[in-house]
C-alpha cells in the first residue's frame, strides 16, 4: 500500500532514527533488546546506545527451541509452530521493554530482529559440493511487525548467502562502520556460543577488512554443563577451574579438520556438539573422564582455537588493540587462557568491549539495528566489498498492516 512506502521514504531521510535491535543467538539464554539512536549511514554512522536489556527466556520455551534446533531430524510441524511462536514472543518481550523505558512503540521508527538460528549449514560444514551455503532463523517478521505495531527487518541472513557468502558472521558491516580506527589496527572478538572476530585494518581497507568464525565459544561448555551439572552454564567456571586439562583429549579436538581450514570461514553447533566431543573422546580413549576435567579441556579448546585463528592475520607494523564481548568474555579462565595463548601475537592487552563506549553485551543487537540502518538510508556504493561481498542491503521489511 502507499501509505507503507510514504513511511519508509520518512523513515530513510529522517536526521535521527530510532530502530530497535533484537538479538538472540546460540546460546538460547534469552532476547537481547537493544534501543538505538542512529544518525548517518555507512562510515559516517553514529550509534547512541539509549537503553538495552536481555530478557531470559523460561526453560520450558528453551525447550520447545531445543527440541529442533541444529538437528537433522526434527518434527517439522513443531518448527512450523515456533516460527509463529518464537516471533510471538519476542514482540511480547520487545513491549514489555518498552513500557519499562516508558517509550511508545510509535516512536520506534523499525525493528531490526536477527531470529532464531536453527540451523547452519555452510559447506564446510556439510562437505556436499552440489549444494549451496544456507543458513534458516525463525521467527516471522510479519508476526513480530502485526504484534507490536512497528515496522520489521528480519531475515538479514538471507542475503549474504544470495550474494555469495556463508550467512555469517554479518558483525563485519557494523563493526567496520562504527568501529573502524585509522591508525589502530582492531581485533574486535565476540565469545558466543561460536566463537568469532572481526579484523579491521588500520588503513581502513574495506576490501582487507574480515570477520570469521574461529570454533566454539560457550556452546560445548554450556551443553555439558546443562548435561553433568542441570546448569544453564559453568558460573564464573567453577567447575572448568576444579579440573585439569587432558591433553590426549585436546589434541583430538584440536584435530578437526575446521580448525585447519582458511579464513574466513562459519559454522555452527551442528559440528561443535557433545556428539563430536564424544566422539574425540572414543578416539582418545578417555570416555569416562571426570566432569571437571572434560569442562576444563573445552575451556583449553576454546582458547586455543579462537588464537589459532588470531595468529594467521597479518599485524603488520600498526598497534593491534583487542576487544572482546559476548558470554565467553565473562568466563574468566578463558579470558585467562586466551590471554597466555596470544602472548608474542603482537595484541598489548585484551580489553572489554565497553572501553569502546558500548556495552559488549549489547554489540549484537546494535549490529543487527546498524544493518537495518543501512538497509533504510544507505548508500550502496558500487565496487565497494567488505570481507569480500559487495556492499548489500540486508532485511526483508514486513509492515504491521
Amino acid at each position: 500500500m502507499k501509505q507503507h512506502i510514504q513511511a519508509l521514504h520518512e523513515i530513510a531521510h529522517k536526521p535521527r532514527r530510532l530502530l530497535l535491535g533484537l538479538m538472540s543467538g546460540t546460546s538460547l539464554d534469552g532476547l537481547d533488546v537493544a534501543l538505538c539512536a542512529f544518525e548517518g549511514t555507512g562510515v559516517h554512522t553514529k550509534a547512541n546506545l539509549l537503553h538495552f536489556s536481555t530478557k531470559p527466556y523460561d526453560n520450558a520455551f528453551r525447550q520447545q527451541i531445543l527440541g529442533v534446533f541444529a538437528k537433522k531430524q526434527i518434527d517439522f510441524q513443531q518448527l512450523v509452530f515456533l516460527n509463529v511462536l518464537i516471533a510471538e514472543k519476542h514482540a511480547a518481550l520487545v513491549l514489555e521493554c518498552l513500557q519499562e523505558w516508558n517509550v511508545p512503540a510509535a516512536a520506534v521508527d523499525a525493528i531490526a530482529s536477527h531470529g532464531q538460528t536453527v540451523f547452519h549449514a555452510p559447506r564446510v560444514f556439510h562437505q556436499l559440493p552440489e549444494m549451496p551455503n544456507a543458513t534458516l532463523q525463525i521467527g516471522d517478521g510479519d508476526h513480530l511487525a502485526r504484534r507490536t505495531g512497528i515496522i520489521t527487518l528480519s531475515d538479514f541472513r538471507q542475503k549474504h548467502v544470495a550474494a555469495g557468502g556463508e550467512g555469517a558472521p554479518l558483525a563485519l558491516y557494523g563493526d567496520y562502520f562504527l568501529f573502524s580506527k585509522p591508525g589502530e589496527t582492531r581485533l574486535l572478538l565476540n565469545i558466543g556460543g561460536i566463537a568469532n572476530f572481526t579484523w579491521l585494518p588500520a588503513d581502513g581497507n574495506a576490501s582487507a577488512a574480515m570477520a570469521t568464525d574461529t570454533g566454539p565459544g560457550n556452546t560445548l561448555l554450556d551443553a555439558f554443563a546443562r548435561e553433568l551439572y542441570q546448569s544453564a552454564c559453568d558460573y564464573d567456571a567453577r567447575i572448568a577451574r576444579s579440573g585439569k586439562v587432558q591433553e590426549t583429549l585436546l589434541r583430538a579436538l584440536l584435530a578437526e579438520p575446521f580448525f585447519s581450514k582458511p579464513l574466513p570461514k562459519t559454522i555452527g553447533p551442528e559440528l561443535f556438539s557433545p556428539t563430536w566431543v564424544r566422539a574425540a573422546q572414543a578416539r582418545a580413549g578417555c570416555e569416562q573422564m571426570p566432569g571437571p576435567d572434560l569442562m576444563a579441556t573445552l575451556t583449553q579448546l576454546s582458547a586455543n582455537s579462537i588464537a589459532a585463528a588470531v595468529r594467521t592475520m597479518p599485524t603488520g607494523t600498526a598497534p593491534v588493540q583487542a576487544y572482546v564481548s559476548g558470554g565467553g568474555a565473562h568466563n574468566p579462565l578463558l579470558m585467562e587462557m586466551l590471554a597466555r595463548e596470544l602472548e608474542g601475537c603482537g595484541i598489548r592487552q585484551i580489553q572489554k568491549f565497553d572501553a569502546l563506549g558500548i556495552s559488549g553485551d549489547a554489540k549484537e543487537a546494535i549490529l543487527f539495528a546498524t544493518l537495518a540502518n543501512e538497509t533504510l538510508a544507505g548508500h550502496t556504493e558500487t565496487g565497494v566489498t567488505l570481507g569480500g561481498i559487495p556492499l548489500i542491503s540486508m532485511g526483508k521489511i514486513s509492515f504491521p498492516g
